[in-house]
């Protein structure tokens, strides 16, 4: 009996496949949700690191609980001065990366 080999696929290919090719409006805004959403563990993360509750968190920063909330479950895209305050009140570094015409610079 001849085996059939198995074609595999990157996940580059797969995501151009099923999401859209970078570039697209779909791609991209699945690379933002993505990047949100990672974002949001980060924080939740360091928070919980921290022993601290939503609530908490949230008088530190001067914003609700239900903000908190929303920034670790990626239901809204907060500002960056806010996710910069919650992370000053984590006592956490972040840092971006930001590519300008194939050249990345990093603000710390």
């Amino acid at each position: 009996m001849a085996t059939k080999e198995m074609k595999s696929y990157s996940l580059a290919e797969m995501k151009d496949k099923y999401i859209g090719k970078a570039g697209t409006k779909e791609r991209d805004d699945y690379e933002y949700d993505l990047r949100m959403d990672v974002l949001g563990r980060m924080i939740k993360a360091a928070r919980q690191e921290r022993n601290l509750t939503q609530e908490e968190l949230g008088n530190l920063v001067g914003v609700q609980k239900s903000q908190i909330s929303k920034l670790e479950n990626s239901t809204n895209s907060a500002t960056i001065d806010t996710i910069l305050k919650v992370f000053r009140a984590l006592k956490a570094d972040i840092n971006f990366n930001v590519k300008i015409e194939n050249e990345y610079l990093q603000l710390t």
